[in-house]
Order: C-alpha cells, then sequence, then structure tokens
C-alpha cells in the first residue's frame, strides 16, 4: 500500500477567463492530518471539489492508495473513500438523527424501512465518538457542534479513507472544538486521511501534522508544521517576505487633516469585538489581517450591515445614526463589498443601472432619478473612471471583473460620500484597472474623502495608507504609524498577536 492514502499531482482547473488551479500537488498520508490554507480566491475550494468530483478538472492526476482513479461525482468520490463535511452541516434538519445517518441506505425488513434497527445502528455509531443522544429526536434538536459530529460519523461510514473538514470550527466555542478535535484525534489512530480547511492558526498548530499553502490557484510549498515557525506561514499565505516593503513615498500617504469620524467601543458581540477607530478628513485608514480575522466584519458594521449593540459613532462631534445601510448612506457613507458578484452588482441590469442605484435609494423611491440624470451619471462615470463597455446599457455582467468593480465605485462616488469603505478594491481584476483604482483611491484621498480600504495586497495598503490596523481572531489588535507602516510591520504584528493569544 502507498504511503500516502491520497495523492493528487498536477491539478489544473480553468473557468472562463480564469486559471482556478495551475498544476497544483496535495498529497495526504494514512494517519495524518493536513492543513490546507489560503485566503479567499487561493484555490481551496477549488482543489477540494476536483477531488471530490464536484467539478472535473483539466489537468493532472488523482490516486487513492495508489491507484489512479476519477472521480465523476461526489458520490463516485464517496464510494472511492472520499468524505466531505462542510461549515455548513450538508444534512437535513427535519429528519432525525438515525434517518440522516442512513439516509439512502437504511436498513430494511420486508421491503419496508426498519426503523427500530436504523436507530440501534445510529446508537452503536455515534458510541464510537463517545456522542450519547436520542437518536429518534430531529437533527435540528442539536447544536451545531453535535450536528458537525453526525455529519463526521456519517461521512466516515460511508466513506472511510479520506476526510475533508471543509472550517468544521467557524461555528463552535472553545469546548466544542476540544471535543471535535478528541474525536479527529481518534479517526487519525485509526489511520484515516484527515484535510483540515480553516482560518484558525492557532488549531493548524494543535492538530495539524503538516501544512499546504495555496496562493491564486498555484502551490506555494507544503512543511511539516513542526519546522514551520508562525512567522514563515503569515508570510507564505500572504505571499510576501519579511524583507518586502514598499517605501513611503510609493503613494500619497497625506497627513490628513482634523479627526471627523469617531467610533469609540463600537462592536457587536458574536460579529466583531469593541473597537475604537479615529478617522481624519483625507486620510486612508487600511485594514489588515488574514481571512477571517474580522476585516469584514469591521466594514459591515461601520455601513450598517450588520447593527452595533456597544459603543457611539461621532461625526464632527455630532452622533452618527448608522443602524442601517439605508442610514448610512444618509450619512453620506459608502460601501464597496468584497464579492461584487454577489453583494455588488446586479448582472442583469445595465451598467446606467447600476451606477444609479446607491444615489436612488438615498433620494428614496418617491424621488425617482430622471432617466435624463442617469444617462448623465453613467456617461460622467464611465468616461472619469474608463469603464470600457460598448454603451451604458449593456447588461454588466457582460462586464469583465475590473470594469464591474469600477463601476460600483461609480454608483458609490455618485452619490459624493464623505466616507467611503472599500472591501478588497482590487481582488481577482486585471493589472491595468488594478493600477486605475489605486490611483482613484489616491485622488479620492487628495479631495478631502475618508477612507477604509481593506486588502490582502499589503504593499497596497503600506503605499497608500497614513494608518493600518491590524485585526485577528474578529478583533483589533494592534494600529501601525509612521515608519511601522509597512508589509514586514503589518506580517509581524498579525504574528506578535498570534503568540500573544497562544501564550
Amino acid at each position: 500500500m502507498s504511503s500516502y492514502v491520497l495523492s493528487a499531482t498536477g491539478i489544473d482547473k480553468v473557468f472562463p477567463g480564469a486559471k482556478a488551479l495551475n498544476r497544483v500537488d496535495f498529497s495526504l498520508r494514512h494517519g495524518e492530518v493536513h492543513a490546507l490554507l489560503g485566503e479567499n480566491g487561493a484555490g481551496k475550494s477549488t482543489l477540494v471539489k476536483c477531488l471530490t468530483g464536484a467539478y472535473r478538472r483539466d489537468g493532472g492526476r488523482i490516486l487513492i492508495d495508489g491507484e489512479e482513479v476519477d472521480p465523476h461525482s461526489t458520490l463516485e468520490a464517496q464510494n472511492l473513500g472520499i468524505g466531505t463535511v462542510y461549515q455548513e452541516v450538508n444534512l437535513l434538519p427535519n429528519l432525525t438523527v438515525a434517518e440522516n445517518l442512513f439516509l439512502g441506505r437504511q436498513p430494511r425488513r420486508f421491503g419496508l424501512v426498519d426503523m427500530r434497527e436504523t436507530n440501534r445502528r445510529a446508537r452503536a455509531l455515534l458510541a464510537e465518538y463517545d456522542l450519547d443522544i436520542d437518536v429518534t429526536l430531529e437533527l435540528a434538536a442539536y447544536s451545531v457542534a453535535v450536528q458537525q459530529v453526525i455529519a463526521i460519523a456519517r461521512a466516515v461510514d460511508l466513506s472511510g479513507k479520506v476526510l475533508i473538514l471543509d472550517e468544521p470550527t467557524a461555528s463552535l466555542d472553545t469546548h466544542e472544538v476540544a471535543m471535535l478535535f478528541r474525536i479527529v484525534r481518534r479517526l487519525k489512530q485509526r489511520g484515516l486521511g484527515i484535510v483540515f480547511i480553516t482560518h484558525f492558526l492557532e488549531q493548524v498548530y494543535e492538530i495539524c501534522d503538516r501544512i499546504t499553502v495555496l496562493r491564486n490557484g498555484q502551490l506555494v510549498g507544503t512543511r511539516e508544521t513542526a519546522d514551520l515557525p508562525r512567522r514563515d506561514l503569515i508570510a507564505m499565505m500572504l505571499g510576501r517576505e519579511l524583507v518586502q516593503e514598499v517605501a513611503a513615498e510609493a503613494g500619497h500617504k497625506g497627513e490628513g487633516g482634523a479627526v471627523r469620524y469617531r467610533f469609540r467601543n463600537f462592536g457587536r458581540k458574536g460579529h466583531i469585538q469593541p473597537f475604537d477607530l479615529d478617522v481624519r478628513t483625507g486620510e486612508v485608514v487600511g485594514i489588515a489581517g488574514l481571512l477571517g480575522s474580522g476585516r469584514t466584519e469591521t466594514a459591515e458594521i461601520l455601513f450598517g450591515a450588520e447593527r452595533a449593540d456597544s459603543g457611539t459613532a461621532e461625526v464632527d462631534g455630532r452622533a452618527l445614526d448608522l443602524s442601517s445601510p439605508r442610514a448610512a448612506i444618509r450619512e453620506k457613507f459608502g460601501f464597496c463589498p468584497e464579492d461584487r458578484k454577489i453583494d455588488g452588482i446586479i448582472g442583469d441590469l445595465s451598467v446606467r443601472e447600476n451606477i444609479a442605484l446607491a444615489l436612488q435609494a438615498r433620494r428614496g423611491w418617491a424621488r425617482p432619478i430622471s432617466r435624463s440624470e442617469q444617462d448623465r451619471l453613467a456617461d460622467l462615470y464611465i468616461k472619469a473612471l474608463d469603464i470600457r463597455t460598448t454603451d451604458r446599457e449593456k447588461p454588466i455582467r457582460l462586464l469583465s471583473g475590473g470594469n464591474q468593480q469600477k463601476a460600483i465605485l461609480a454608483r458609490w462616488l455618485a452619490t459624493e460620500p464623505d466616507f467611503l469603505i472599500l472591501d478588497e478594491p482590487t481582488r481577482g481584476i486585471d493589472v491595468g484597472a488594478h493600477a486605475e483604482i489605486i490611483r482613484l483611491i489616491e485622488s479620492l484621498c487628495e479631495k478631502g474623502m475618508s477612507l477604509i480600504v481593506i486588502s490582502s495586497e499589503l504593499e497596497e495598503l503600506v503605499a497608500y495608507s497614513r494608518r493600518v490596523v491590524v485585526l485577528r481572531d474578529r478583533a483589533h489588535v494592534a494600529e501601525l504609524t509612521g515608519s511601522a507602516v509597512t508589509t514586514g510591520g503589518i506580517v509581524e504584528a498579525i504574528a506578535a498577536s498570534a503568540e500573544r493569544t497562544d501564550a
């Protein structure tokens, strides 16, 4: 038998206009917990879907116990021994625990489902995981942690060679994580190969034997956990070495005017821990941190997409109403979200209609923007931002990613905001559009706009941010100013905060 239960070599996956995986290698030993890490868009989910038959790969080989396989579906991968458990448990909450465990393979008696035997087998199966619960109750009666264990028990019983855990601890508390890890260690002792996808680095160092890092669809490297210092791991994930720095002169880093926006003890339980933040007129404040650190959660609470349950917000000494996005828009806030396709554009509407949306929302539907005004706004920003489209009536879904991003920026600029939040404004766009958006950020800053910019591209943050706030575990843990605003300084702050938490 091969020393590897799973081996994938040269895996390619191409989508229209993008290469999601580029000759990626990944191996999993018997009795190993192997972390698969990377930021959003790194290719983790695509690789898992290629391994489990959800996607057809465009190149490469997959071997199970040394024999080449070619799963055409998740069911076929399951039959080959590969099971997957996701953060959102993929079971049926309205069925009993026993029914979920043996769905599609219930024991029968005289042609009918034998519920007594189903329940007996369910109790026996869960006993292997030290889980003593009433298997006749609906799945929905139990906590997320218990549902995760049930999903793992089902996946292992069905597959039995490889278990892929995709963000299994994201919704669990410390006690529940400890319970899950006891089960993972027991499965490891049984010789199961376990792929562990997470953004909690302390959990990686607690439970994983090896680490593989992907970035932009490519393999960065695979290392033994014991031989990989935390700083080196963060550098691998962010694609930066500590020695790489961008000079302060690389972009606009004006001092800004007086403090205009003040947030004190501002937060929401379970979303982002309370934080203090000042933002000056004409200042860019960068937000940095690893995936899951609380970057987007910070943006959401500042824009009212999540309502704060503690603290205060002020502009020029006046209390701010940030109870909803509509209220934030009235306060002249704007927000360009990270996922432009899901949270940004409305694909079947025209470029003109997408640009007019936020201004119309601020005015209210009782005061519609005239067609001539919509045309004027669209033409103005198509020219100003060089949005490359044949005409303003073209459905926005037909534009490239960079041009969609610029159209979303145009939407908010049309409202003439005083405070603009940009979440990953340059992710997934071409080099030309990338440079144009950075120049636009610098221009807006020079005109006196206050900006919060969230980015995993550290050189960008260093180039145009006067200050950088570092996040970890949904908390603001450091603020860098002056000469400390370097790529190395940011990575050091992330790593240092992790070490303090582990201590």
